[in-house]
């Protein structure tokens, strides 16, 4: 059994995810100890506890020590299997970390997968839905790996409610490998920009000012942001909550940037805010947003062939998935060719794997 230190790096809930969805795949036995260490409150807490029992279903697992705030769990997995699935966080806890953790699982499923989750869509520390749909996407794209995400509703803090529908109609059971160092020269920029139960004009003023940092930065582009917003008589949302994202497609990839609403925040500064890290992003020339650079590693060290991983910012997220990789998936060889220093662009060469179900 291999033993995992989640106060490693980071020190949260990401460990947790990407050891479950490595262990479930490769069918190894685990024990995450540590739990969320770096954590104010340390521990499984309900989004946590989902992401384990969404894992264990997808994989036929036995699973020791899931309880609420609990620092150290055993991860047994069975056969992967496919079918529908349906988990309800219970609070606006993210469903975004819960689909972190069962996506790469649902690549290799025997047959085609439906789940639905229910709890937050757009909360703080983790991606927003939107980036889910429509940037992460189209890099999984890359490896062969094609997924829908359906929102029904969103959910943001604190009432939650939100309902996501993820399907995989077709499970490729292996990856190619990518190419995604450099960007190229950007295309064009879109985004959604949605306010519910909040007046229109708060996601018009969003789009605005993202348009016009963009403009100022990157000159006569096509720039399109769509505006999401309900009439309050049909509006279905439990709470109020706006939020942006905005996407540039590039010659050979797609990078992204977001920011979330909040009390006393103007909507100028939510648009200038997910402009502005776009921008800061697309500056480093790299492939992949910061937020891409560590979600897809995983992907890259399972994948049949080797990738070239440009991320614009090594993260401790990114860092710490790296370092996990190379304890769970020893073949897999990663190997920096530019960068290693936190806050940096980076460059890697991932060999994987090549898994096949």
């Amino acid at each position: 059994m291999i033993v995992i230190d989640g106060s490693m790096g980071e020190g949260g809930g990401q460990i947790l995810r990407t050891a479950l969805a490595l262990a479930a795949l490769l069918g190894k036995e685990i024990k995450i100890v540590n739990i969320r260490a770096k954590r104010p409150r340390p521990g499984l807490q309900r989004q946590h506890m989902v992401s384990v029992r969404a894992v264990a279903e997808l994989s036929n697992a036995k699973v020791e020590g899931l309880r609420l705030g609990s620092t150290e769990i055993v991860f047994r997995p069975g056969g992967l299997r496919g079918g529908s699935f349906r988990f309800d966080i219970g609070t606006a806890g993210s469903i975004t970390l819960v689909l972190q953790a069962i996506m790469p699982i649902a690549a290799f499923a025997p047959s085609p997968i439906r789940v639905e989750i229910r709890g937050g869509t757009d909360v703080p520390w983790s991606p927003p839905i939107d980036y889910i749909r429509f940037v992460f996407s189209r890099i999984l794209e890359k490896f062969g790996y094609n997924y829908n995400v359906h929102v029904k509703r969103r959910g943001h803090y604190p009432k939650g409610g939100g309902i996501v529908v993820f399907e995989v109609a077709h499970p490729p059971r292996r990856l190619n490998s990518a190419k995604l160092d450099f960007r190229g020269e950007v295309k064009a920029i879109e985004g959604i920009s949605h306010a519910v139960k909040l007046p229109r004009h708060v996601a018009e003023r969003q789009a605005r000012s993202a348009e016009q940092l963009l403009r100022s930065k990157l000159g006569d582009i096509p720039i399109k942001i769509s505006i999401e917003w309900y009439e309050p008589s049909r509006d279905p949302h439990l709470g109020p909550g706006s939020g942006i994202v905005l996407w540039a497609y590039t010659e050979r990839s797609i990078l992204g940037g977001d920011s979330l609403g909040a009390r006393g925040k103007p909507a100028e500064k939510v648009g200038s805010e997910a402009a502005e890290r776009l921008y800061e992003d697309l500056l480093t020339g790299k492939a992949l947003d910061r937020h891409a650079s560590d979600m897809v590693l995983p992907y890259a060290a399972l994948a049949c062939g080797t990738s070239l991983i440009g991320g614009a910012r090594l993260t401790l997220h990114a860092w710490t998935n790296i370092e996990l990789i190379k304890k769970l998936v020893p073949e897999a060889k990663i190997k920096y060719i530019e960068g290693g220093n936190i806050g940096k662009p980076f460059l890697l060469n991932v060999e994987g794997i090549c898994l096949s179900k």
